[in-house]
């Protein structure tokens, strides 16, 4: 694991406690923290995390993975010093090299994705696109594979890509059981776009907007068409539509759909039955959830149930 300064706690902590469990469990698995200097590092959360050692002596024996973190500070394109060099050295000693969420930033800069399929966190993923155009970029996954080369989504994604780093190793014996030694699963259904709705959306600045906004979380499955939320608010169809998109980034309708997804991931969560579900999210019927389940998240609403469902009915 290559540390340098800023890097966030989990990014760093999450793989390596993966890969802890395994060699517990084991794997076989020799662990080794550095910098690219080889001092101790502090962390965004201001943690202070000692190393192993700084970059690997001229003729060391070849490293199988290497894993690299990320900061909020790469998104902008600011690195810490000798951290890009550390980063193709060790890639080069190395049999695969992997980043967790805004790693991938510092991968790119290295130019160890060129031409190549990547992601990252979904709030960082059109930057990363437009900053290298001949990268291809998925903003859903959780993880992704090209090559020898393997980036992660946001931060607790980390734990899913080292669990199958692990799996690939070890086979998936190993893999489950320390999946289960975590109490994580182990592979997350669907992608990215399954977290937050208000919570990833900036509160507006119009007070109609507002209101709308917290009426539709408060009453998901009540009428929110255009022409009912336009009624409300006081506005045209055509200036809803506007505000919608200046202030959320999508339509109404567009909106609604994602707060009803939301609800219903809740609902199903606590062992909700599927009719129930989209009857009382205003999805409808089983068939509109099964649909929309399978668009926006990439798998049923069953299955989502089975995976997350902690109670009992």
């Amino acid at each position: 694991m290559l540390a340098f300064e800023g890097a966030r706690l989990l990014d760093v902590t999450g793989p390596l406690e993966v890969f802890s469990a395994a060699a517990r469990l084991g794997g076989r698995y020799e662990i080794h923290l550095c910098s690219p200097d080889g001092r101790a590092v502090t962390t965004a959360s201001g943690t202070r995390l000692a190393v192993d050692a700084g970059m690997p002596e001229s003729g060391a024996p070849p490293l199988d993975t290497v894993l690299v973190p990320g900061a909020e500070e790469l998104t902008q394109g600011r690195f810490p010093p000798g951290l890009l060099d550390a980063v193709r050295t060790l890639a080069g000693r190395s049999r695969r090299v992997a980043s967790v969420c805004a790693g991938a930033f510092a991968l790119a800069g290295a130019g160890l994705l060129d031409g190549r399929r990547a992601t990252t966190h979904w709030r960082h993923t059109a930057t990363l696109a437009a900053r290298h155009p001949t990268l291809s970029v998925d903003p859903d996954a959780i993880y992704v594979r090209d090559g020898h080369l393997f980036t992660s989504a946001g931060v607790s994604a980390g734990i899913d890509l080292a669990l199958a780093l692990v799996e690939a190793d070890e086979g998936p014996g190993l893999a489950r059981e320390v999946a289960r030694d975590l109490v994580v699963f182990m592979q997350r259904p669907g992608g990215q776009s399954q977290f937050s709705v208000p919570a990833r959306t900036p509160r507006p600045r119009h007070d109609a907007l507002r209101a709308l906004l917290d009426e539709i979380a408060a009453a998901p499955a009540a009428d929110h068409s255009n022409t009912a939320l336009a009624a409300k608010a006081g506005l045209s169809s055509r200036h809803l539509t506007r505000l919608f998109r200046e202030h959320t980034g999508t339509t109404p309708a567009g909106y609604v759909e994602a707060v009803r997804l939301e609800a219903a991931q809740t609902l199903l969560a606590n062992g909700e039955s599927a009719t129930a579900t989209a009857r009382r999210t205003g999805i409808g019927s089983d068939e509109s959830l099964r649909r929309l389940f399978l668009r926006r998240l990439g798998v049923t609403p069953s299955a989502y149930r089975a995976r997350f469902c902690t109670t009992t009915r």
